[in-house]
């Protein structure tokens, strides 16, 4: 096995991976945790929905139901960014890479991971502003649920963050010549 060889979680191991200390173990660790939070966002989201079609065949509403669905989808949308990135899911542009010579598509990989991190540090700034706002205005829903919204909006602002720290550590792993995307990721399923 090469000092670059991945893992079972897609995460590069072996030398390389020690070489900045344990940044990249907590940052492995982030993606993972951010990942189960978008999963446990994901299986709410299948059961607010199941179960106002339930009650709805029974002939009952659950109020707030809907927007409970929202949040849980919002929050799995956002939540499951930096673990997509870094396993290479996200849509990528490899037909462009791939027909540029090798130093255009090497200034275009730089471009791409400083315009990538710089929206993502946008995004992340604000959503955590947007969290700051509505806990500090007591902002509310608008549904018949009434939630704080300053609570939902929290999972935005951690994707969101999460994001930006995936895309700092993509940067600096290929400023320093190391990988950061996992191997395959998965452009052949997406070869159209």
């Amino acid at each position: 096995m090469s000092a670059t060889a991945m893992n079972a979680d897609g995460l590069h191991s072996g030398s390389e991976a020690t070489g900045t200390g344990g940044w990249r173990a907590v940052t492995a660790a982030f993606y993972r945790m951010l990942g189960l939070l978008a999963c446990l966002a994901m299986v709410a989201a299948f059961v607010t929905v199941g179960l106002g079609v339930i009650a709805r065949q029974a002939g009952f509403d659950i109020p707030g139901l809907d927007a409970y669905a929202g949040y849980s989808i919002a929050a799995a949308l956002f939540l499951a960014l930096p673990m997509t990135l870094q396993r290479g899911d996200h849509i990528r542009v490899g037909l462009v890479l791939g027909k540029l010579p090798p130093r255009a598509r090497n200034v275009f990989e730089y471009w791409s991971l400083v315009a990538g991190l710089a929206l993502a540090l946008y995004v992340a700034y604000y959503a955590c502003r947007l969290v700051w706002v509505s806990h500090a205005t007591h902002d509310v829903s608008q549904s018949i649920d009434a939630t704080p919204l300053w609570i939902p909006q929290l999972a935005m602002a951690l994707g969101s963050i999460g994001f930006a720290v995936a895309f700092a550590e993509a940067l600096i792993a290929r400023l320093q010549g190391r990988g950061f995307f996992a191997a395959g990721g998965s452009d052949a399923a997406r070869a159209e």
